[in-house]
């Protein structure tokens, strides 16, 4: 793994969740922000059969939500192949999880959720790049057309400190996005 790669998996990978956010909102009379919690971990050696040349690595990241007023919690997990320029980018890939495993399965700490890299398809997300910046954060403004008139928006900041993420998903121009500002996560144990 290269120096790149290594700063941002420092940062991305562990557990983080948006709790404080939800208290501070919660404590001003209204939650606009979903809670959410990630579980994120380099994910190598859940992919057999991957060629050795193949550079890279693979990330899985579990994603929780409750949504304000619910008490359902969602699981979305996804699947990240994360390479870098060398200098100064990381550059992130979305994989298609393959259809036969459930979302349940879909997790870190599952000893029998093994991928074949045959398997695996890049999702139309395109490459996300993340800019290395001098105060050794990483930022990304990606837009991605998923098809469908669904569009993608995606601006992070990931830095010791925490994560700022924005999601802005437009379907045939109308904004489909329920809040205006990042959800900001911190780390939890």
């Amino acid at each position: 793994m290269d120096d790149i790669l290594k700063k941002f998996t420092d940062i991305l990978c562990g557990s983080l969740d948006n709790q404080e956010q939800i208290d501070q909102e919660r404590a001003a009379g209204k939650q606009v922000h979903p809670y959410a919690r990630h579980i994120t971990a380099i994910c190598d050696d859940k992919i057999i059969n991957r060629p050795s040349d193949h550079e890279g690595l693979y990330i899985l990241e579990e994603s929780y939500y409750v949504k304000p007023g619910s008490d359902m919690m969602e699981l979305k997990p996804l699947l990240f192949y994360m390479r870098s320029d060398g200098v100064s980018k990381a550059l992130l890939n979305s994989v298609q999880i393959p259809a036969k495993f459930s979302k349940e399965q879909a997790r870190n700490d599952n000893k029998t959720f093994i991928m074949d890299w045959n398997d695996l398809e890049l999702r139309a997300f395109g490459t996300a790049e993340y800019e290395l910046q001098t105060d050794g954060s990483f930022k990304v403004d990606h837009q991605a057309d998923m098809g469908g008139g669904i569009t993608f928006r995606l601006i992070e900041t990931l830095s010791k400190d925490g994560l700022s993420v924005m999601e802005l998903v437009h379907k045939d121009g109308v904004k489909l996005t329920p809040y205006d500002t990042p959800i900001l996560y911190k780390s939890f144990v």
